[in-house]
This record gives C-alpha cells, structure tokens and sequence, in this order.
C-alpha cells in the first residue's frame, strides 16, 4: 500500500484502490488532504493502472467534501476573498483546488467511485465526476453548497447537469435536498446499488471486469464517452473514427480476436 498522510492507494492487479481516510472529519478535504491527492494523481500517471476505484474509509462517509474548518487555510482564504469583495483572490482559491480535482478526474483510465456513506458538497462533486458510481444502500448524495451560500466548484454543477439534465441538477443543486441511491439510481446519479456494507468490493468487481477488456480500446473507448459531451456530434464521430483507427493499427485487436477463435480469455498486454 502507498500511503501519503490521509490518503492511501492500495493495488489490487490492475486496479488502483484509493482510500480517503479522514474519519474523524468525515473524509472531508483540507488543504493538506487537497496536496495528497494531487501527489496520489501523480504517483498514478507515473505507473497507471487499468482501472481506478476512489472510496472513503469506515462505513460512515465517503467524503464531506470541503473542510469548512477555521483550521483549514482555504477557509481563510476565501473569507479573505468575501470579505474584500476581491474576485481575484476569490479565483485563485478556487483554481486552486479545482486544477486539483480536474487532473484526478483526467486520469486516462475509468474512474469508479465506491459511495460508503454521505457525500456532500465536494464529495457529492468529486463522486459525480467519476465515470462510473456504486453506492452502498444507505449512502447520501447532497449537494450541500447553497446552505453555506456558495456554489459547486469543483465541476459537479456543470457534470450533474449533463448527467441527469439540467431540471433533475437544479432540483438537487437549489434545494440541496439529500439523495439516497434508491432515488440515485431512478435519476441515473449513480450506476449501481450495492449489498449493504459492499460498495467498495461491488466497485472493485466492475473496475475488475473492465480490466479483462483490451486496455488501449478502454482508454480510447472512454476518452469518446468524456469529450463528446463537449462536441458536436459530427465532430465526436470524426473523433470516434480516428480513435477506432489509431485502436486497430495498435495491434491489441490481435490479442482479443485470436482469443475468441480459440475459445479462451484474451490476455492483453499493457499499454507502454
């Protein structure tokens, strides 16, 4: 297991487990956890993995998102942003940590987010930004922001609207009502619905079952799902067609189809 203070990355084949472990303030992100997972994000894109699954420890929170501490140092600084009606100190906290959480979420590989518990405000962000969701029975989604008269920042505004269209995100942004995942699940918020205590292993079971697949066609596969929302669709078909080309001139189709006519499981080679 890697470790880097509250954060720990743990590898199970080609998966890549992150624990967020903060329990005694509910997993929620300070300026130093903020640090960690950019030297996590870093430590991954040095020796990816196939797959990658974030979760939070114990059974009681995934993450409550940004520490609204007077001991955090972000916290300071946007009361200084406010208090100086001062837009660009304001900007520079939140660029910040949103150029934190944006290389995370780039990770050229899936992302699955295992819901243990609540995730609110951040973590409510951080858990819609992932590619794919499973949530434990009792899991809770809030977007918490509005009650402290802020907003989402960390991108969850903009993904939650063109996950479940922008009604549904203003219903759960404006009200910041919670979410359970039975609710979740009909509103497309999230993938899955675990037994009760087994997000993380139900998570780590998807992540498994897509790391059997060829991992250049996943990664070029996923890189359509991610960037057609921001296309026209013309050009997330000429996208498509130049990455299925780039796929098969890669050889990896060799390995998969040579596997199917001789009736076995195909053992792909990483991508260098």
């Amino acid at each position: 297991m890697t470790t880097a203070g509250h954060i720990h990355i743990e590898r199970r084949n080609q998966v890549a487990i992150i624990f967020l472990d903060r329990p005694q303030r509910r997993n929620a992100f300070n300026e130093t956890m903020l640090k960690e997972l950019a030297r996590v994000t870093a430590i991954l894109k040095e020796n990816p993995p196939r797959a990658v699954v974030i979760t939070g420890t114990g059974d009681q929170a995934f993450s409550a998102g940004f520490d609204v501490n007077p001991d955090n140092p972000m916290v300071t600084a946007f009361i200084a942003a406010a208090e100086k009606h001062d837009e660009g100190l304001a900007g520079q906290a939140i660029g910040d940590l949103r150029r934190i959480v944006d290389e995370f979420i780039a990770l050229p590989v899936p992302i699955i987010a295992a819901l243990n518990g609540i995730a609110y405000g951040g973590g409510a962000e951080l858990c819609v930004r992932c590619d794919l969701r499973v949530m434990d029975p009792q899991a809770v989604i809030c977007f918490s922001e509005v009650r402290l008269g802020l907003m989402p920042d960390w991108g969850g505004g903009a993904t939650l609207a063109r996950l479940i269209g922008p009604s549904r995100a203003a219903d759960l942004i404006l009200t910041a009502r919670k979410v359970g995942a039975t609710e979740a699940l009909a509103l497309g918020l999230t993938n899955r619905i675990s037994k009760a205590g087994s997000a993380l292993e139900e998570a780590v079971c998807l992540a498994e079952a897509i790391t059997a697949n060829g991992p250049r066609a996943v990664r070029n596969a996923l890189e359509i799902i991610r960037r057609s929302q921001d296309l026209s669709l013309t050009a997330a078909l000429e996208l498509e067609l130049a990455r299925a080309t780039t796929l098969i001139a890669s050889g990896e189709c060799i390995h998969g189809v040579s596997a199917f006519l001789m009736k076995k499981p195909p053992d792909f080679p990483d991508v260098a």
